[in-house]
């Protein structure tokens, strides 16, 4: 599966809601209409709206449909500067290892069909962008991103998409990339998605963890 298509759904009905193309208070176009529109399935449809839903754009009332909300801030005043140095990176990973081997567990535990192949297809844009550093690192974050959707707890998810992209390290080696160089992530994000498709919290947590560990080596190399 080579496009995710529950984030492209999920990100063009965001920038409508961000742009104010959908209006707060008004209806978004009915699950029927977004099948009929963008050429999905039911369940992406409902994937995409309760993304939006747990990212507090929308409102969704049964029987009613869904509404869009005023869009929380994007950031927070007393929230830490984005890192430079490789100091304040390796940090930012040992943050990440606290959050997201929790969420690779609970992960292994709840995905449902559906997120699982969300995980498989952010793995597939991520071997394929390997080469390209800008794409590379936003395919990169999309997986971990995912993890987090299929975790089930919003908190953990809230807080991988308030750190963005720029969570993602991008140490001096990984531009200046070999083949070999390339297949270690990628091999490490394999080594979670395996644990979370076989529903081992254990392993899923342990290969987080050792895919963060590498992670902050690298940065800490650069």
């Amino acid at each position: 599966m080579s496009i995710n298509r529950t984030t492209a759904l999920t990100e063009h009905l965001r920038r409508r809601i961000l742009d104010g193309e959908i209006a707060v208070g008004e209806k978004l176009p009915s699950e029927a209409q977004l099948i009929t529109e963008h050429k999905v399935s039911r369940t992406v449809v409902r994937e995409a709206l309760g993304r939006l839903q747990i990212a507090g754009l929308i409102r969704t009332r049964r029987g009613a449909g869904s509404f869009a909300l005023t869009p929380p801030a994007e950031h927070r005043h007393d929230a830490p500067p984005p890192p430079h140095t490789p100091e304040e990176r390796a940090t930012l990973i040992e943050y990440r290892m606290a959050l997201e081997c929790e969420a690779a567990a609970l992960a292994a535990r709840r995905r449902s069909p559906a997120q699982l192949e969300n995980l498989r297809a952010a793995l597939e844009a991520f071997a394929q962008g390997a080469d390209h550093p800008a794409t590379a690192v936003e395919q990169d974050f999309m997986f971990h991103r995912e993890i987090a959707a299929a975790s089930g707890n919003p908190h953990l998810l809230s807080a991988v998409e308030q750190l963005g992209p720029s969570m993602i390290a991008m140490p001096r080696p990984r531009l200046e990339t070999t083949h070999d160089d390339a297949s270690r992530p990628l091999a490490e994000h394999q080594a979670v998605l395996d644990a979370v498709a076989e529903g081992d919290p254990t392993a899923a947590s342990a290969a987080m963890r050792s895919h963060l560990s590498a992670s902050r080596r690298r940065v800490l190399a650069d």
